[in-house]
């Protein structure tokens, strides 16, 4: 998805987990739950991850927290460190939040993708720990037949991004259970995502069209966003009369979808941000700026009412407002803004990064480079990367060049084993063109 967007997520261990830290490696979390046949939690987040935010404050918290964590080994992998950026390859997570839960044999016994309100996370959690969900149950039942479970299985290739996998899995059924199979809806649709996501390794556009344009006319609840967002974006290189034709059937299922599951007092869909640029973006593919601003400016009026000028009341809530900005060109008010989420957050470094990086790219160096080095005293692994990239632009922008082969020298030298791509690109930087 594309809104990796956004956020530093807060600490949010429980008082008793604090008093008793948990295993500091996720090998060492596997062993643990190995050693007392508990199945291991592992939350992949990071600091920038905005749905994170949401988590902690509304999800991970309370009883039913403190309740898991009695049946759980947690752990919480953090995608800037490199042990658990590797594990995150291994298990081929693309999207933060996912929760993984692997079982004290290492089989994964299932994950959750994105942020869910409390209710349905904890009812999917159970579920996953009832093994109902492990995928060699759901194998073994679709074999004696079980139109369910071919779903299921469908359903558990496409949250692990293994659309190619998957698909391979469902040829190999005998002809008679496919035959029936593909008559079933939830078969037809979970066939149709994993399509989708072929078509999207592929970068092929055409196969992106047909598949999210069959896919959103299914039953896909809080998904309809993101699959929106690939039609969306797999759409641009087509005429604009084409283009306009092709979304405008989109437009009325996606208001009404808003107006259900998203703006409403206890929303079915938690991820807001998502969804209001989603729809910001299909009103802009369709021409309709009135209608993109007054979705942008209904979703900042809201979190502003939520927030009752208490920046710190609701993380997710304050990065969703920042963005909203962003997206509106609201500069003022953003300014304004971005110095008080500096204030409200000082312990970490990614509110001054990106007001750094937004005077940086609007042609303000001067002004952003105190507020990138502010950030890279506290950025650390991978976002330490990320930040020096920054200084170095505005640095060169300044000709303060032996100053940027400084910083670059000592990023590298820091991050550079453990982040080699990364690495090489900020080494680049100091050649390519200035400005």
């Amino acid at each position: 998805m594309k809104r990796l967007l956004a956020a530093l997520l807060f600490t949010f261990v429980a008082a008793a987990q604090a008093a008793h830290p948990g295993p500091a490696t996720l090998d060492e979390a596997l062993a643990q739950g190995k050693r007392e046949q508990k199945p291991v939690m592992v939350d992949f987040q990071a600091v920038w991850c905005y749905s994170c935010y949401f988590m902690a404050s509304h999800v991970l918290n309370g009883k039913e927290w403190n309740d898991l964590n009695t049946k759980v080994v947690f752990y919480e992998a953090d995608a800037d460190k490199p042990a658990d950026k590797a594990w995150m390859q291994k298990l081929n997570v693309h999207f933060l939040p996912t929760y993984v839960l692997i079982g004290p044999d290492g089989e994964e016994l299932g994950r959750i993708l994105a942020e869910r309100p409390r209710a349905t996370f904890y009812t999917e959690v159970a579920g996953i720990l009832s093994g109902d969900a492990r995928l060699s149950k759901q194998k073994a039942d679709a074999a004696k037949g079980s139109m369910a479970a071919v779903a299921d299985v469908l359903d558990t290739y496409q949250l692990r991004y293994q659309g190619t996998e998957g698909m391979a899995w469902f040829d190999s059924l005998p002809a008679m259970v496919r035959n029936v199979s593909d008559k079933d809806k939830r078969v037809a649709l979970a066939k149709q995502r994993l399509l989708l996501l072929q078509a999207k390794d592929r970068k092929d556009d055409k196969g992106i069209v047909d598949a999210s344009t069959r896919v959103l006319a299914g039953k896909i609840g809080c998904d309809r966003p993101y699959v929106l967002d690939d039609l969306i974006g797999a759409s641009e290189s087509l005429q604009a009369d084409e283009r306009r034709r092709l979304l405008a059937p989109q437009e009325a299922p996606y208001k009404q979808y808003l107006d259900t599951q998203v703006f409403t007092a206890s929303p079915a869909c938690a991820d807001q941000r998502s969804a209001v640029l989603t729809a910001a973006d299909l009103d802009a593919a369709l021409g309709d700026h009135e209608g993109e601003q007054a979705v942008l400016r209904k979703a900042i009026d809201l979190s502003r009412e939520k927030l009752h000028g208490d920046l710190r009341s609701d993380r997710n809530l304050a990065d969703n407002l920042r963005v909203y900005l962003v997206r509106a060109k609201a500069g003022e008010e953003l300014d304004t803004l971005e110095k008080q989420l500096i204030a409200a957050y000082p312990e970490d470094y990614v509110y001054n990064y990106r007001y750094g990086r937004r005077l940086v790219e609007n042609g303000k160096p001067a002004e952003g480079l105190p507020y990138l080095d502010a950030a890279a005293k506290k950025a650390y692994g991978a976002n330490r990367i990320t930040v020096a990239s920054f200084q170095v632009k505005a640095l060169r922008a300044l000709h303060r060049d032996d100053e940027a082969r400084q910083r670059v020298a000592e990023t590298v030298a820091a991050e550079g084993k453990a982040f080699p791509e990364q690495t090489k690109k900020l080494q680049e930087s100091l050649t390519a063109a200035a400005g």
